[in-house]
């Protein structure tokens, strides 16, 4: 019986293993990449960039580079602090987690700055997991990183939801809740999304940075009020979500923009 409950416990971690996941649902046909009825023509892009971020993300790099190996041009990856792993073509920067710190800003300043002026000729591959809401911390315009440490640990401290937590920090980002496929436009960006989200909501995994985000800055705004933390907010926190309600900022990307 101890063999035995071993045996299921070893199959159910290679089950949920990134890398497998990755290998799985990923393959390189004849200079076609292909991912779940997608299919993407090689030969058809100047550059293949790799970006993403989370708990899980350098194994699912890992898994990437076996498949794709000297095609990709460059990357960079976010993953919490002890899960880093050893990679050739993607560079990879350990952060903190659940708490933003400045070297996950820095690795997101950097990931903004590979993304600028890109053209339809560059294919990206977002890889995301779990954690990247903190490990991709990129402050709007107006927000320091210590205004996003302050919010997030406060709504934590009051029970906030995931999707709670992360409606006020995509209104507070310029990568999440599709920030990262704005900034990315008009290349084409691929993700490969490793779910730890009930129900698998594509805009809550890692709040959703190459997805349309359908919340608002009002959503955020009460979010903040319901928790009872709206009085004590950073100033530039309230600040920002109020403007933006007045119509003073632009939304996140929402369905239909362009850039999907």
């Amino acid at each position: 019986m101890s063999r035995d409950a071993r045996a299921i416990f070893n199959a159910a971690l290679e089950a949920a293993d990134p890398g497998l996941a990755v290998s799985r649902h990923l393959s390189l046909d004849n200079g076609w990449l292909r991912s779940n009825g997608h299919s993407y023509r090689l030969d058809e892009y100047e550059r293949l960039l790799v970006v993403g971020g989370g708990k899980a993300a350098a194994r699912m790099g890992q898994a990437l580079e076996g498949i794709l190996a000297d095609r990709i041009d460059s990357g960079l990856l976010v993953t919490r602090r002890g899960h880093a792993a050893p990679l050739r073509r993607i560079r990879v920067v350990e952060a903190a987690h659940p708490v933003p710190d400045e070297a996950g800003m820095r690795a997101a300043q950097e990931m903004t700055a590979l993304l600028a002026g890109l053209d339809e000729r560059t294919l990206v591959l977002c890889l995301l997991s779990g954690g990247a809401s903190a490990l991709m911390a990129a402050p709007a315009p107006g927000v320091q990183l210590a205004d996003k440490q302050a919010v997030t640990d406060l709504l934590l401290r009051a029970g906030a939801a995931i999707d709670e937590l992360n409606a006020v920090r995509k209104h507070l980002s310029r990568l999440k809740g599709g920030g990262l496929v704005r900034e990315a436009f008009p290349a084409r960006v691929a993700t490969l999304v490793l779910s730890d989200v009930v129900g698998d909501d594509l805009s809550t995994i890692a709040s959703g940075p190459t997805v349309p985000d359908e919340t608002t800055f009002a959503l955020a705004l009460e979010v903040l009020r319901r928790r009872g933390v709206l009085g004590i907010v950073p100033v530039a926190v309230r600040a920002r979500l109020e403007a933006g309600v007045a119509g003073g900022l632009p939304e996140t990307p929402k369905p239909g923009e362009a850039a999907f």
